[in-house]
């Protein structure tokens, strides 16, 4: 297994997980500046300026992450399913801003977050038995979405 392959599958999956937060983007940004400025947020609810860096940091993390999975041998069948759930959680990810922006439903985002969540610990586990080092990638993401599991049902709480 060679540097370039790694190196184009790298690309691969930071440009994949990127697509995936500049498509859920649509469903925040309009939001940002409508409803979202009016409705009651908790104290510790983060300047909105933060979140495009984090998550541009976040997405470079689990495209490398799935990556080095990925560079593992896609004939391996634990490599297909751990990047199987991975795509599953990468699709939450995305489906998380299509309720809770554009959509405005925070109850069922909550919902959908925790199922999010319980999909990053599955992966960091699966991928943990693959690449040690693709795991520990992908705790920073379940770090941020826990933070953002507790913002979320503060905020629906809040409304």
């Amino acid at each position: 297994m060679n540097r370039s392959s790694l190196g184009i599958k790298i690309i691969i999956g930071i440009v994949g997980c990127l697509v995936v937060g500049f498509l859920s983007g649509f469903a925040t940004s309009d939001a940002i500046s409508g409803w979202y400025v009016d409705i009651v947020k908790p104290s510790f609810n983060p300047p909105n300026w933060i979140f495009g860096p984090v998550w541009t940091i976040l997405y470079t993390l689990m495209g490398i992450s799935a990556a080095l999975v990925w560079h593992q041998g896609w004939e391996k069948r634990e490599v297909k399913i751990a990047l199987s759930f991975f795509a599953i959680q990468l699709l939450l990810n995305g489906l998380w801003s299509i309720i809770f922006f554009g959509a405005q439903q925070l109850g069922l985002a909550f919902a959908e977050i925790i199922l999010l969540w319980i999909m990053i610990v599955v992966c960091i586990i699966l991928f943990s038995n693959i690449n040690k080092t693709a795991s520990y990638l992908l705790i920073p993401y379940l770090l941020w979405v826990s933070f953002a599991t507790i913002l979320n049902f503060n905020i629906w709480q809040l409304n």
